[in-house]
This record gives structure tokens, sequence and C-alpha cells, in this order.
């Protein structure tokens, strides 16, 4: 039996309370509502910076009203030391989600983004070590690796950071490295590659592109691809992240703690590639579909050219095994946006 499947076994009657940070977020939700789903005890904490309570309710109607009772909201903001205090009580494992996310954002705005993803990650790291928490995971990033060329990417190597949010997710790895040595806290980060999937917004300035195209071609307006549609990306649909999410924070094995780990699926689409893949999917659902050509401009300041994850450390550390392709995790991802877009 795989890793992931004992674990859920185990579910059915040990129960933990899991402190989901940015639970009202396109992560924090869907990880949310799988614990809850699994017996699980949920507090969760958000400022609806960039998370709403739509998908709060969503969370709750989905795992029923017996599962709802096993959830806590607290609205709350990360980079206020107090909040992250009272979050932390009576708390077994931390997944922090909690972040403004984008690098254009971080380019635009440093000192704003640097207040959640600095002063809120550090705060919260404090908070769990004062509760006596053991187990802290937390959302890291590919923009880590910057400008390093090397194809898959490791984790022990990385390049020259290219954003303000790639320093951003660097400091997190080093705080969370020096807790997990000076404090004996379990600190596992997850450097996540391009998530797709439920819940994740297609509005505003910083969208992710695959909601952002969905929504666009269900509207009948222009898409924008930006650069060439050369540039490539290792796309992970949410349900790899949750099960990545659940064995860091439940794995027993000491060598995991204060390391980062890629989440991925170790495969690589370029954008043209990820177009096509998202026209084919919705003509599969909508009569008389017609495929819109994509308009392309500038690249984006920041971006990395390229990106695929080498999984090997997940998979032998923690018993990683993703699930989903991105073709597998279109079809589920385009059915929802198809519902609820």
């Amino acid at each position: 039996m795989k890793a992931f499947e004992q674990l859920l076994e185990r579910f059915k009657t040990e129960q933990k309370t899991w402190l989901v940070t940015g639970n009202a977020g396109f992560i924090g939700s869907n990880l949310a509502e799988f614990l809850l789903k699994h017996n699980q005890k949920v507090i969760g904490l958000d400022n609806f910076s960039t998370g709403y309570q739509h998908n709060i309710d969503d969370v709750l109607s989905s795992a029923g009203a017996d599962a709802a009772k096993n959830f806590t909201f607290i609205h709350g903001d990360i980079a206020d030391f107090e909040t992250c205090q009272k979050a932390c009580k009576g708390v077994d494992i931390v997944l922090h989600q909690a972040a403004l996310g984008s690098v254009p954002r971080s380019i635009a705005d440093p000192v704003t983004s640097n207040r959640s993803n600095i002063t809120g990650f550090l705060n919260m790291l404090t908070a769990a070590k004062d509760a006596g928490i053991k187990r802290f995971v937390y959302a890291s990033s590919s923009s880590v690796y910057g400008d390093s060329a090397e194809l898959p990417k490791v984790e022990e190597r990385t390049g020259n950071l290219l954003s303000p949010y790639a320093v951003m997710k660097m400091t997190n790895e080093l705080y969370a490295g020096v807790f997990a040595r000076t404090y004996g806290i379990e600190t596992i980060g997850l450097r996540y590659f391009n998530v797709f999937g439920r819940r994740q917004d297609p509005n505003g300035a910083y969208a992710a592109v695959i909601p952002k195209w969905v929504s666009s071609l269900l509207s009948d307006e222009e898409v924008y691809i930006n650069g060439d549609g050369e540039t490539s990306r290792d796309f992970t649909y949410i349900d790899n992240v949750i099960q990545m999410n659940l064995l860091a924070g439940t794995t027993d094995n000491p060598a995991a703690f204060g390391e980062a780990f890629n989440v991925a699926v170790g495969g690589r689409n370029t954008l043209n590639e990820l177009y096509g893949i998202i026209n084919q999917e919705l003509a599969q659902y909508i009569e008389g579909f017609k495929v819109r050509p994509a308009i392309y401009r500038d690249f984006r300041a920041g971006d990395i050219r390229h990106s695929n994850a080498n999984i090997a450390k997940a998979q032998t550390l923690v018993g990683y095994a993703p699930t989903h392709t991105i073709e597998q995790g279109m079809k589920e991802a385009i059915a929802w946006y198809v519902k609820n877009i």
C-alpha cells in the first residue's frame, strides 16, 4: 500500500488538529476540504486579501454538516503576531499557505509582499514554536531556482534569484532551516510548481494563467501569451499538492525535517502546448466551441524561462506519488471551471 493510502486509513481512526493558514484561498481551501472530509479537525486563518468567503462556504457545504463541526475560522492577518499566537492554540500540525503570491505583484510592490511573505511567515513560525507545535509545513516556490538553467530542477542547486517574491520564498526556507536546527521544530518546505485546479481565481491583475485563459475563452475575450509561447512549466494539479502537504504533515522520517521539496509531476509543457490542451478540453464540454488564436506580447519581467522538477527527493523521503498528469488534472479542472466560472 502506498504511503498516502496508508495515511488515509490512519485518518479513519486518528484525529489531529490542523491549522491551515490562507484557507479562504485556492490551495488552502482545498486542503481544508480534504482534511475535513477525512475526519480531521481544521482551524482556518485568513484575512481575505486574496481569498474569499465563498471558498469557505463551498468547503463546508462540500464536507457536510457533521464534518463542518470540526472547523473553526479565525479572521485575521499573519502580519499580526497575536493573531498567529491565537491561531496556534491546540494545534498539532501547521500547513502554512498564507502569502501574497505572484512574481509581478512583488515587483510592483515589494514592501506589501514582504509584510505577508516574510514578516507574516516569521510570525507564524515563531508562534508555532512557542505553542509547542512540532510540525510546520509551508509553501515555498519554484521561483527559488532563479536563473538556473539546469533541468530538471534539483532541490540542492538554485541560481540567482530574479524577483522579490523569489527572495521572500528563499528567506522562508532559510528561516525554516534555522528554526529546525536551533529549536527542533520539524519544518518542511514545499516548492510548488505552477499549481492549478478547482477554486483557482480567474480574476484580478495577478490571476494564474490557466483560469485566466479559460475565463477569457468562455467569455469570448482575447487571450494573451507572454513571450513566444515556448516558455515551459511543470504544471501541477491540486490533488498532487494536497497529497504532498499531508504526507509532509505526518511523515516520521527525520531526514525530511528542515528540508525543502519539489512538488510537481516531473513533466514539462510549453505555454503553447498548455493553450492547446485547454482548447481541446473546452471543446469536449462546449458544443460548437471554436479554438481562438492567442495574441503574443512581451516577455514578463522576473519570469524563469523553463521549469521542470525532479521529484525523486519527495518520492524517496516521504513517499510522494503524484496521481494526476497535466492532462488528467486539466480534465477535472476544466469540468469545474465550466460549471463555476
